[in-house]
């Protein structure tokens, strides 16, 4: 774990207030975020428990929007991290294995953290502007009902350029909405972690009639019922093609900006369950997948329920690779969403 700080000049002028603190692996291998609240007040900034990979040097930086809308940077200043340390905590379980750049050369993993707290992981593909996939643990504290934001914004830790302007408009035509990967209501009972699933890397075109507002809504609502008595795992992710198959893709541009983006084939989500004994080891777990077509819908989620195992296949991608071997080799075969439940 790591922390970081910062002396803060002329607060009031800082746009939502919000100081980021950005740690950048020299060898590209990680990077990640923490956020901090600093209101119109508050001098100093600091996050801390980010989580970094061992035996690695990291640039660190702070910066923040200020309220004319030009970016302000710290100097950086680098650090290396201890040698290797201990696996992945619990809280971790959802990560997919690394890629290493087999599937997806131009994607990279990256953490948004909230005042110190990792929210979520993306695996972003900046040539496709486009989120492979969204990791990230879900439990009641995470749930409320704040009110949902009404806009967008750009994610700090990329470029304006390396993203789509979503910001204040959809996608053209009509058909396709700003698919949330994370929903804003598994995140509206944390404000910052709630705005930042307003971030435009966590949206893909995603048709609205029928299935985001529909049958993949009911999905969504659903893992938010159990994850209100039990604390949960899900991926969700998007593919252009299954494994071996041969897919037109097809593009469309948002309202406010001239990139061509790739619409999505498919929606995905894998999700984990687990019991663990006294000292926090998993025991036991549970798995089950979803498989849609970006298209409408009229049945429930429960007909398009797969195994864990079927999605890698198609996907190419290893999933909840951080559960003992024993435990992931043996549950990733479950299709049966009552089994699920009841686990």
């Amino acid at each position: 774990m790591a922390w970081a700080g910062c002396v803060v000049e002329s607060p009031e002028y800082i746009s939502n207030g919000l100081v980021t603190f950005h740690f950048n692996a020299t060898n590209g291998s990680h990077t990640t975020s923490a956020s901090y609240s600093v209101g119109t007040t508050q001098t100093y900034a600091q996050v801390s428990n980010v989580q970094l990979k061992a035996a690695t040097t990291y640039k660190v930086y702070a910066s923040c929007t200020a309220t004319n809308g030009s970016t302000v940077t710290s100097p950086n200043y680098e650090i290396t991290t201890a040698g290797q340390g201990a696996a992945p905590s619990e809280s971790w379980l959802e990560l997919p294995a690394a890629d290493n750049g087999t599937l997806y050369p131009n994607a990279t993993e990256y953490t948004v953290s909230a005042n110190g707290e990792r929210n979520y992981t993306i695996y972003y593909d900046k040539s496709t502007y486009t989120s492979m996939w969204v990791a990230y643990p879900l439990e009641s504290r995470h749930m409320g009902d704040l009110s949902r934001p009404s806009s967008w914004s750009f994610n700090p830790l990329f470029s304006s350029s390396d993203q789509v302007d979503l910001c204040s408009s959809s996608y053209e035509g009509g058909t396709y909405s700003r698919g949330h990967l994370i929903p804003n209501a598994s995140r509206n009972g944390i404000a910052l972690m709630q705005k930042q699933t307003f971030y435009v890397t966590n949206s893909v075109p995603q048709v609205q009639t029928r299935f985001n507002d529909g049958i993949w809504n009911s999905l969504e609502q659903a893992l938010q019922g159990i994850a209100k008595s039990e604390k949960i795992y899900i991926v969700t992710g998007v593919a252009f093609e299954k494994a071996g198959e041969s897919k037109t893709i097809k593009y469309i541009q948002a309202k406010d900006d001239t990139k061509d983006v790739p619409i999505p084939n498919y929606f995905y989500k894998v999700v984990l369950k687990v019991t663990t004994n006294g000292s926090g080891t998993v025991t036991a777990a549970s798995t089950i997948g979803f498989w849609f077509e970006n298209k409408a819908y009229t049945d429930s989620y429960t007909n398009y329920s797969v195994s864990v195992d079927q999605i890698e296949a198609w996907t190419g991608f290893d999933f909840f690779a951080n559960l003992p071997d024993n435990i992931e080799n043996s549950v990733e075969s479950n299709s049966n969403w009552s089994s699920f439940q009841s686990f």
